[in-house]
């Protein structure tokens, strides 16, 4: 054989196994029944270990000393090529070599010498050997010489050879896995058990009866282990073995108790086994304690139950009750209770105790002496742990006294307060009883969760009968302040009517001058026959005009009530053309900067409102920066999610957000906290009215979205609207018309025009006539009504909707009964949201906000009509 390829330096613990080798193979040692059936057999066989250089023989027998000619002392130490010759063929070798590095079994002829130089052909058959852990020990090789015709002989030889080997590997692995399967069972806590069904003879290891109290030397039968368990769980347990279905697997949790008097929880599974005729004859199985955890389980049950029902009482003495008899079902004892001490004269006043059936209760007054000597533990603060009263020397004299009220075995737990020993809990055993740790521990819980609710309790009541007595004071107090709140309320309502009609008065005064100037003039002018140089006084009075109806929808904005005309609008191209009016606007001090989002998406907004909103912001970050600065208007799309929505009050879903950022002086936090409110302004008197940020406010509310503000002071600001994205493709406005071009009638449609207001009237009757309409006047709702019969055309009404008594849509409505095809366009001077039902207009009517340009409501009446 060839070297192994495992040559390393042997290891201290391959040396022994080396050693144990040697001496069981030179005779030293005879346990190994491999080594013996080697050393025995006729076959000629050698042992060589792979651990030492060189792949060694260690070990020769009888028969291949006689087969080569060769002694032992010549043959061991010495790799078994010095038996090949000049004839061996080097595939035959190299094949050797291969299942050596391999450690993989080999059967080949191979042509061999023997010592005095004769050929022979040897049928050669390696083999490794491993121990239980897979490791590699060493190789054997059977040596058959085929030259001779022995080939039957040999053959079953060999045969016999590699199935002793397999047969003593086996043995040794079952061996090695019987030894670890006992110390895992060992170690797990695991008890095995047999019990035979037709004898009901019961087998138990010593770890089976150690989980039921039993020394190892006792005996233990199955009526033993049946006599073991609770009475409660004793019929179910019996039912297992006797009565169920054998055939299936089981499973099952009991309680047993111990000759100590304690008691357990054992988990057992069992498992059946069949005869050759498919019936069950045995069940084997295993058994575990598992008291420590179902202990732990019932504690942690029975501590949420007593937190569940602390919530629902109210009264001491429920409390204490509640406790007790958690305490006495959880641990299974005869009694449980809480009582006040007096530690004076050494009595326990005992108000309600609960009991197990068949157990008095002992409410009322006991003195702890007669009882015996553990008060001094108590008054120390101690608990007193007693599993035996006959044998602890506390009350072994008075034993008899606890045994006549159940408790030869208690816990007794001192509870303090400020100190003092003022109250107990205990719990009682009619039997002798080894209380663990956890047990204590588990009283300990419940009565500092008691003594905690109780407290709880008496301070809720002192709290109650305090917070009536403040209550009292506080009606007496809020008497006295409510006038007082009323008349500064008044006072703030009348200061902030004062600064909106002042700043209003201001703005109308002027805008109402330039109407009136401008008329003064026209009909000036027209009287001294220059009717040509009136053009200028009309665009004068038109644009104050436009102003007034601009001022009217900032105030509906502030109130979230103007009218808007909502329509996909594309931000971009809003800021783009209002870019050279905010540049004016702002001065040459001020540097304007864009950044527009490429990928911006449309929003449906009133354009002319988010353009005077962003006016309004470039006009406040001017004010902002007196000596200058720099001004960046930015867009940018914003997916909103419900997270972040709340921090920002924004449904979840896509924004368009608008941002204007200045360099200028920023704000402190206190009037960021304000910077929303109606009429708070921070600029001197006469020069804002502090709603713009309101009125902005208001609009992007009205709109679906929101408003954020971020400044600092010194650091500037940054103001961003938040607007819902839309789908729908931006539109554009058109050039205005004149009134000229507006389109005139098609086929004399009569246009039925009501309004209280007679100036409104005059104006859209004299254009729907100039523009070939037939038109009726009506003042009223009631006016209307009369006008109409069942011969009359009337292909559109036109109504106010804040009409006196009868309004718009309630006129609307009673002529639909009539003509439920009639069209109808409301003019409204602001959201009159209830009249409108918030919107929410049936098909056919429409709405069109004052002040309009009479070209405007020619085109939106002809739009009407014609569908």
């Amino acid at each position: 054989m060839s070297d192994p390829t495992h040559s390393n330096r042997p290891s201290d613990q391959s040396i022994a196994d080396d050693e144990r080798i040697a001496g069981e193979l030179g005779g030293l040692r005879a346990t190994d029944p491999f080594v013996a059936a080697v050393r025995a057999t006729r076959m000629p066989m050698i042992i060589t270990n792979p651990r030492l250089p060189d792949n060694p023989v260690v070990f020769a027998n009888a028969s291949f000393c006689r087969l080569t000619g060769y002694t032992r002392e010549e043959i061991v130490g010495r790799n078994c090529r010095f038996l090949q010759g000049p004839d061996t063929d080097p595939a035959t070798t190299q094949a050797l070599r291969d299942a050596v590095a391999k450690v993989e079994p080999i059967e080949t002829d191979i042509r061999n010498y023997r010592k005095d130089g004769e050929p022979f052909w040897n049928r050669l058959l390696l083999a490794p050997v491993f121990d239980v852990d897979g490791k590699l020990v060493y190789f054997f090789a059977s040596q058959v010489d085929v030259t001779l015709e022995r080939e039957r002989l040999s053959g079953l030889e060999r045969h016999n050879a590699a199935l002793m080997a397999e047969v003593t590997n086996r043995l040794r692995v079952q061996q090695e896995r019987d030894r670890e399967l006992a110390l895992a069972l060992k170690a797990g806590g695991f008890g095995t058990w047999s019990f035979e069904l037709a004898t009901k003879a019961l087998t138990a290891s010593d770890e089976c009866k150690a989980l039921f109290g039993r020394d190892p030397e006792q005996p233990f039968t199955y009526e033993d282990r049946i006599e073991a368990i609770h009475p409660d769980d004793r019929l179910r347990a019996r039912a297992v073995f006797e009565n169920g279905d054998q055939r299936q697997e089981h499973y099952e949790e009991y309680r047993v108790i111990w000759p100590d008097g304690s008691m357990h929880w054992i988990s057992s599974r069992g498992q059946p086994f069949l005869d050759a005729d498919d019936q069950p004859i045995r069940v084997a199985g295993v058994s575990m304690d598992v008291t420590t955890v179902k202990r732990a389980d019932l504690k942690r049950r029975a501590l949420a139950r007593l937190n569940e029902l602390f919530r629902d009482l109210d009264q001491s003495a429920d409390i204490s009750y509640v406790a007790a008899e958690i305490l006495g079902q959880t641990l299974g004892v005869s009694r449980a209770g809480y009582g006040l001490v007096d530690p004076v004269n050494e009595t326990i006043t005992i108000e309600r105790d609960w009991n197990a059936p068949g157990v008095s209760s002992i409410a009322g007054t006991l003195a702890f002496r007669e009882h015996g000597s553990y008060i001094e533990d108590l008054k120390r603060g101690d608990t007193a742990v007693v599993n035996d009263s006959r044998l602890d020397p506390r009350t072994r004299d008075n034993s008899a006294a606890l045994e006549a009220i159940n408790a030869r075995s208690f816990i007794n737990m001192p509870l303090t307060e400020q100190g003092g020993f003022v109250a107990m809990i205990f719990v009682n055993d009619h039997a002798p009883r080894g209380w663990s740790e956890d047990d204590v521990a588990f009283v300990r819980e419940v009565a500092e969760r008691t003594r905690d609710a109780v407290e709880r309790r008496r301070a809720e009541r002192e709290l109650a009968e305090l917070a009536e007595s403040l209550e009292r004071q506080v009606a007496e107090r809020t008497a006295e302040l409510v006038a007082a709140e009323e008349a500064l309320r008044q006072s703030h309502k009348m200061e902030a009517v004062g600064q909106l009609t002042g700043g209003i008065a201001h703005d109308f005064n002027n805008l109402l001058t330039g109407i009136s100037g401008s008329l003064e003039m026209i009909q000036l002018r027209l009287s001294q026959g220059r009717g040509a140089d009136v053009d200028r006084y009309v665009d004068a009075a038109q644009g104050a005009a436009r102003r007034a109806a601009a001022l009217t929808h900032r105030l509906l904005a502030f109130s979230r009530r103007q009218t808007l005309d909502p329509r996909p609008t594309d931000a971009n191209a809003l800021i783009a053309g209002m870019e050279e009016l905010v540049r004016r606007t702002v001065g040459p001090a001020i540097q304007v900067e864009t950044s527009l989002a490429p990928d911006l998406g449309s929003t449906l907004v009133d354009p002319s409102q988010l353009e005077n909103a962003l006016l309004n912001l470039c006009i406040n970050a001017r004010d902002a920066m007196p000596d200058g600065g720099r001004i960046m208007i930015e867009t940018h799309n914003r997916f909103v999610d419900a997270r972040s929505g709340r921090g920002r009050d924004l449904d979840p879903g896509a924004y368009v957000c608008l941002s204007v950022s200045d360099t200028g002086t920023g704000m402190p936090p206190e009037v960021i906290a304000k910077a929303f409110e109606p009429f708070f302004t921070t600029k001197p008197i006469g020069s804002g009215t502090g709603l713009g940020l309101s009125m902005i406010y208001g609009f992007a509310r009205q709109s679906g979205g929101q408003v954020r503000l971020h400044s600092e002071a010194g650091a500037g600001t940054t103001v961003t609207i938040y607007l819902p994205r839309n789908a729908q493709a931006a539109e554009h406005d058109a050039a205005p018309a004149k009134l000229s071009e507006a389109p005139r009638a098609q086929g004399g449609e009569t246009v039925l025009v009501v309004d209280d207001e007679e100036s409104i009237r005059m104006l859209v009757t004299e254009t729907l006539e100039d523009l070939g309409y037939v038109a009726i006047e009506a003042g009223d709702g009631p006016a209307a009504l009369k006008l109409l019969n069942a011969d009359r055309r009337i292909d559109l009404l036109i109504t106010d909707v804040g009409l006196p008594g009868m309004n718009g849509r309630q006129l609307a409505d009673a002529i639909r009964t009539q003509r439920p095809e009639l069209k109808v366009l409301f003019i409204t001077g602001y959201a009159e949201n209830a009249v409108l039902n918030h919107g929410h207009l049936e098909p056919g009517m429409h709405v069109i906000t004052k002040p309009f340009a009479m070209e405007a409501l020619a085109s939106r009446i002809r739009e009407v009509i014609a569908g």
